[in-house]
C-alpha cells in the first residue's frame, strides 16, 4: 500500500500534542500491518532529503518547526562553509561551526541568527557524506602518515594507519577514502585505495583529475560483453524498413584526429530553397533501454574530453566503429531534413531512421582550406558543390538567427599541444574558423527542429532549457560596464536581442573576449528539464539535443523519444511513465554535465601551469580580468592563462585597492592597475598541485627578479625541429 508523502508531511504539521514516532504516525494513517515496512521505509527517505528530522528518542518532526534545514554544503578556500538554498540567499556556516562536515555533504543545520552581516547557521549532523575520492599526496611523519587532500576546499588531512597505506611512499600521489570521523577536534581516518605514482610521472597529472572526479576509465566486463553483442548486429541484414539515403551526398565534417563521428550533413538545392540533410549515428538501435550498456552509459552520462585523452559515454568498439559514421560505409541513421527558404528561413521538416553512407570524412582544416581558395586533396573536391552550398546556406541561417537576438560568444578555446609523453609542447588559442560555425548552425537547427517537432504534439519531453539573467548579476554587469565606458541598460524585460547588440557594439575592441566573458558570467547555466521554458542566449523558445547521442546521454533519450511517438502519440503505458523517466535523467545528466565541464576546466588548468613552470621569469602580454582587495589577475594574450598579480610583488608604490572603480591605485604616483586594462608581466611562481601562477608587472616596480633574456608576447613557438616532429595530441572540447 503506497502513502502518498505529503499525507506524512500534512500529519506531522497537524496540531498534535507532541512529535510522534514512526509506529505512531502509521496508527494515525492507519497503515495495515503488512505495509509497515514499506512505510516505514519512506518515512526514513523524507528524513534523508530533509523534508522531516528525526528527533530524540526516535520522534519525528518538520524542520521549519525545529529551526533547522537540510541541504548541501559548499566550503570556499578559506574555510568557510555555504548552505545552498534555491530561491533564497545561501546560509553561512562560520568555520568553528563545520562540524564533520566537508564540501559537497548533505547536512543539517540549525539557525544561529546573523554573522559577518549574513544569516548563519551551525552544523548539527552529516545527514550524508558525499560520494568522494580524496586525491593527495602521502605524507609519512616519524609518528604517524596521512594523506594532504589536493583539494583545497577539504582542510583536513586525511590519518591513515600503517595497515591501511596500501604500501604508498612518501611524497606519492594516492586516493584515499574517509572511514570514519565523528569527532570534530580530531582529523579523519581513512584508508590508501589507490596509487597513483609521483606526481612527475607521465599520465599521474590526468590521474589526478580524473580520480578527483570520481571519473571511471574502464567500463565493467558485463558491459564491453554487451557492447562486443551490440557490435555484431552490424554484420546482420540492415533493416529494410528505412529509406536508403546511400546515394545521397552525405559527409562528416570532425577535428582532424577525431574518432567518434556521430554527425554527418547533405545539402541541396531546391525550387523554394535548400534541402539541409543532418543524419544523426542510431546509437539507439544498438543501445537497448535498460541494459547493463545503457545503465553504464546513464551513469556517465557524457563524454569527457580531457587533453590528450577522452573518457568516452560507450565502449569505443561503439563510439568509434560500428556507431561512427565511417565514410563509404554504410550507416544506421536518425535523419532530420529540413528545407529553408532563400533567405534560410526554416519552412518544414521531417524526422526518420534512414540508412546513409558517407562519401567523405572531411576535417574543419580542409573544409576552410576549400572556402579560401587553397589546395584541397581530392576527397573533398568531390564534394566541393555540396559544400558551397553549405557555405551559402549557413550563412543565410546565422544571418535569420543572429536577427532574432541570438548570443554569439565567439570566446577563444584553450589548445593544448602535448608530445608522446604528455608534456605541453605548445599553449594557445583555438581560431574559430567559418567551418566550425557552419556546422554549430547545422546542429542548432536540427536540434530545433526535433524540439518543435515534439512540442507541437504536446508530449512530455527532455528540452535543453535556459533561464534569463538574473538581475542582481545583470545590475553588476551593467555597473561594471559603465565604469568602463559602455553603456548597457537593464530591465525585467530584457531581451537577448540587447545582449546581443552591445556584443556588436564592442566586437572588434581590445576588451572584447574580456567583456564577452564577462556577460558570459552573468547568465544562467543551461540544463535538461522537462519544462519547456525556451533557451534565452539562443533565442529559440524550443531546443533540445538530438545531434550527439555518442557522446551525451540526452540525445540517445531523445532518439528513443522520438522512435515512440506514433501519429503524435506515445503508447498509452509508456506515456504514464515517461514524464518520471525524463525528470530522473535530466537532473542526472544535468550534473554529470557540471562534473566533466568542472574536470575538463581543471584538466586544462593543469598542463597550462605545468607549461608556465618551464618559463619562469619570461614576459607576456595580457589584460587584467578581476581585481580583489590583493592583487590583480591576468589573462595572457592567445595563451588562455591566468595569473594572479599580488600588491606586494609591486615595489614602486603602496597600493589601495578602489572597489567601486575595479582597479588598484598608487597612493603617491597614482599609478592604476583597472579591470580591463592591457598590461605586460613576467612569470614569477608557478605551484603545479594548486594550478597557481604568481604574476608581476614586468618592468618600473615588479619584484619578480632577474628578467629573462628573451621577451615573448603572446603564445610561444616550438623552438627546434626535433620538437616539431613530436607526434602532437590536440585537446578537443
Amino acid at each position: 500500500m503506497a502513502i502518498n508523502p505529503d499525507r506524512i508531511i500534512e500529519l506531522v504539521q497537524s496540531d498534535v500534542h507532541r512529535p510522534m514516532k514512526t509506529k505512531e504516525l502509521a496508527e494515525a494513517l492507519e497503515i495495515p500491518a503488512r505495509s509497515y515496512p514499506a512505510f516505514r521505509k519512506q518515512v526514513k527517505e523524507l528524513v534523508a532529503e530533509g523534508r522531516l528530522v528525526l528527533l530524540k528518542r526516535n520522534r519525528i518532526g518538520l524542520p521549519d518547526q525545529l529551526g533547522v534545514e537540510v541541504g548541501k554544503i559548499s566550503i570556499s578556500r578559506g574555510g568557510t562553509g555555504f548552505l545552498l538554498r534555491e530561491n533564497q540567499p545561501d546560509l553561512l556556516i562560520p568555520p568553528h561551526e563545520l562540524l564533520t562536515a566537508l564540501d559537497g555533504d548533505k547536512v543539517m543545520v540549525r539557525h544561529r541568527g546573523r554573522y559577518d552581516g549574513r544569516d548563519a547557521a551551525s552544523v548539527i549532523r552529516v545527514v550524508e557524506r558525499a560520494r568522494r575520492n580524496i586525491v593527495g599526496t602521502y605524507s609519512v611523519d616519524r609518528f604517524f602518515s596521512c594523506v594532504i587532500p589536493d583539494n583545497p576546499r577539504i582542510h583536513r588531512s586525511v590519518y591513515i594507519a600503517a595497515d591501511k597505506s596500501s604500501g604508498a611512499k612518501d611524497g606519492e600521489k594516492v586516493v584515499a577514502r574517509i572511514t570514519e570521523w565523528e569527532d570534530p577536534y580530531r582529523n579523519p581516518e581513512g584508508e590508501v585505495v589507490e596509487r597513483l605514482g609521483r606526481a612527475t610521472d607521465p599520465g599521474v597529472d590526468m590521474m589526478i583529475v580524473i580520480r578527483s572526479h570520481d571519473l571511471e576509465t574502464e567500463f565493467p566486463q558485463e558491459v564491453m560483453e554487451q557492447a562486443e553483442r551490440a557490435a555484431a548486429k552490424l554484420t546482420d541484414d540492415l533493416p529494410v524498413d528505412r529509406p536508403d539515403l546511400s546515394n545521397k551526398c552525405i559527409y562528416t565534417i570532425d577535428p582532424f584526429d577525431a574518432k567518434d563521428h556521430d554527425d554527418a550533413v547533405s545539402v541541396e538545392k531546391t525550387a523554394r530553397g535548400y534541402r539541409l540533410g543532418v543524419h544523426i549515428a542510431d546509437v539507439s538501435w544498438y543501445v537497448e533501454p535498460g541494459s547493463e550498456l545503457d545503465q553504464e552509459a546513464l551513469r556517465r552520462g557524457n563524454s569527457v574530453y580531457l587533453p590528450g585523452m577522452v573518457i568516452p559515454m560507450l565502449p569505443e568498439l561503439l563510439s568509434n566503429d560500428v556507431c561512427s559514421l565511417k565514410p563509404n560505409r554504410k550507416r544506421l541513421a536518425h535523419s532530420v531534413l529540413i528545407e529553408f527558404d532563400n533567405y534560410g528561413k526554416m519552412l518544414n521538416w521531417k524526422v526518420q531512421d534512414t540508412i546513409i553512407e558517407s562519401k567523405a570524412k572531411l576535417s574543419y582544416e580542409e573544409v576552410q582550406d576549400l572556402f579560401d581558395s587553397n589546395p584541397v586533396p581530392p576527397h573533398v573536391s568531390r564534394v566541393k558543390e555540396s559544400l558551397e552550398l553549405a557555405r551559402e546556406l549557413a550563412a543565410k541561417i546565422s544571418h535569420q538567427r543572429l536577427e532574432a537576438g541570438s548570443l554569439d560568444f565567439d570566446l577563444p578555446e584553450a589548445k593544448i599541444i602535448l608530445g608522446e609523453n604528455g608534456e605541453v609542447l605548445e599553449l594557445g588559442s583555438r581560431v574559430r574558423l567559418e567551418s566550425h560555425r557552419l556546422v554549430e548552425e547545422f546542429m542548432l537547427s536540427a536540434n530545433k527542429a526535433v524540439a518543435l517537432e515534439v512540442f507541437r504534439h504536446a508530449q512530455p519531453f527532455i528540452y535543453r532549457v535556459h533561464e534569463r539573467p538574473d538581475q542582481e548579476k545583470m545590475n553588476h554587469f551593467s555597473d561594471m560596464m559603465k565604469r568602463l565606458g559602455h553603456s548597457f541598460p537593464v530591465s525585467k524585460t530584457v531581451k537577448p536581442r540587447q545582449f546581443a547588440r552591445f556584443l556588436g557594439r564592442i566586437k572588434g575592441t581590445p576588451e572584447a573576449d574580456f567583456i564577452n566573458e564577462l556577460m558570459l558570467r552573468t547568465m544562467q547555466k543551461a540544463v535538461y528539464q522537462q519544462e519547456n521554458i525556451g533557451h534565452f542566449g539562443l533565442a529559440f523558445k524550443h531546443y533540445t539535443h538530438f545531434t550527439s547521442p555518442i557522446r551525451r546521454y540526452p540525445d540517445l533519450l531523445v532518439h528513443r523519444l522520438l522512435r515512440k511517438l506514433s501519429n503524435g502519440q506515445y503508447p498509452a503505458a509508456f506515456a504514464r511513465r515517461v514524464g518520471a523517466t525524463i525528470d530522473s535523467i535530466a537532473s542526472h545528466c544535468s550534473k554529470t554535465e557540471r562534473t566533466a565541464e568542472s574536470a575538463e576546466r581543471q584538466a586544462v588548468r593543469v598542463k597550462q601551469a605545468a607549461f608556465m613552470a618551464q618559463h619562469l621569469g619570461e614576459q607576456y602580454e595580457g589584460v587584467i580580468t578581476g581585481v580583489i582587495p590583493h592583487g590583480f589577475f591576468v589573462r595572457l594574450k592567445n595563451m588562455g592563462v591566468e595569473g594572479l598579480v599580488k600588491v606586494s610583488a609591486i615595489d614602486d608604490d603602496f597600493y589601495d585597492y578602489d572597489e567601486a572603480n575595479y582597479r588598484m591605485v598608487g597612493r603617491r604616483k597614482k599609478r592604476s592597475f583597472r579591470l580591463g586594462d592591457a598590461v605586460e608581466v613576467q612569470v614569477v611562481k608557478v605551484d603545479t598541485e594548486r594550478q597557481e601562477i604568481d604574476l608581476t608587472v614586468a618592468g618600473g616596480g615588479g619584484s619578480a627578479g632577474k628578467k629573462s633574456r628573451v621577451k615573448s608576447k603572446g603564445r610561444r613557438p616550438l623552438k627546434t625541429g626535433k620538437q616539431k616532429k613530436k607526434r602532437r595530441t590536440s585537446y578537443k572540447k
